[in-house]
């Protein structure tokens, strides 16, 4: 799944291309809404995992990409690399045809309209454009979250901060020496603050080019610590890597037992 550093990095793109161009038209899949004719594009961004694109008549165009979107872009007589029936989006310029294929979410919400708003309450701050701010963090925790929830759904909801995907959560709880079987009330609060800000840093690390990393000595066994690494040596102990389907939504997480056991956290 695509995580927040690479939506930004996809909103950067997306924005040299477009702002301030003309589209001939926006083709939506049916299901998520109508399509509609030209505008121009005043500005795309993102916030945590959710990409905008903003029209100059207030309207924006939000997508999720989920596990299996992705965007591409194509001139406008190049043949699409996957099936036409897969696109959600089709962005069409004069010179070029920008297509999202496989999305999760799409959906037209007014710039100051309630459903923007109601979307931005739900998400928390995002850990790549927000300052970081360990007592609001906390707070949000407080407020939204039971002591017993399970650290890997806590890392995951984007109500608490936007950003952290799959990758990053099995990483930052490696990073950080915590078995990903922990439950929130097991950590301290400086640890949770510890495993956010680990998180925010390695996103803000990643939005240059090249292939996303959390590793700081690049010596050819890998850019990450555990995520992908199933049954392979650790690269610090040499114990295999194990990976399970965790929390609520039983997502792949990986992690080492010998740097993330009960004994190796105290």
């Amino acid at each position: 799944m695509p995580e927040g550093d690479t939506i930004h990095k996809l909103a950067v793109y997306l924005d040299a291309e477009l702002n301030g161009k003309e589209v001939t038209g926006v083709r939506l899949q049916p299901r998520f809404g109508p399509s509609c004719g030209p505008r121009r594009v005043s500005g795309v961004g993102s916030e945590g995992k959710h990409l905008f694109v903003t029209f100059d008549d207030g309207v924006e165009l939000r997508s999720h990409l989920g596990m299996y979107g992705s965007w591409h872009r194509y001139r406008p007589s190049q043949p699409w690399k996957r099936p036409a029936r897969q696109a959600s989006i089709v962005i069409r310029t004069g010179q070029a045809d920008y297509v999202c294929f496989n999305a999760k979410e799409v959906q037209w919400l007014r710039r100051q309209g309630f459903e923007r708003a109601d979307l931005g309450n739900r998400l928390g701050p995002d850990l790549i454009r927000d300052p970081f701010d360990p007592d609001a963090l906390a707070s949000r925790i407080a407020a939204l979250l039971s002591p017993d929830a399970a650290i890997v759904d806590v890392l995951l909801d984007q109500r608490i901060a936007a950003g952290i995907g799959n990758v990053y959560k099995s990483e930052v709880l490696f990073l950080q020496g915590h078995s990903p079987h922990l439950r929130l009330k097991e950590l301290t609060a400086e640890q949770v603050t510890a495993l956010y800000r680990c998180a925010a840093e390695h996103l803000g690390n990643n939005l240059g080019g090249g292939p996303r990393t959390t590793r700081r000595t690049l010596d050819g066994r890998g850019r990450l610590w555990v995520y992908g690494r199933f049954d392979r040596p650790c690269l610090r102990c040499g114990t295999p890597i194990r990976r399970a389907y965790l929390g609520t939504h039983r997502r792949s997480t990986y992690w080492c037992p010998g740097c993330q056991s009960a004994s190796a956290m105290r």
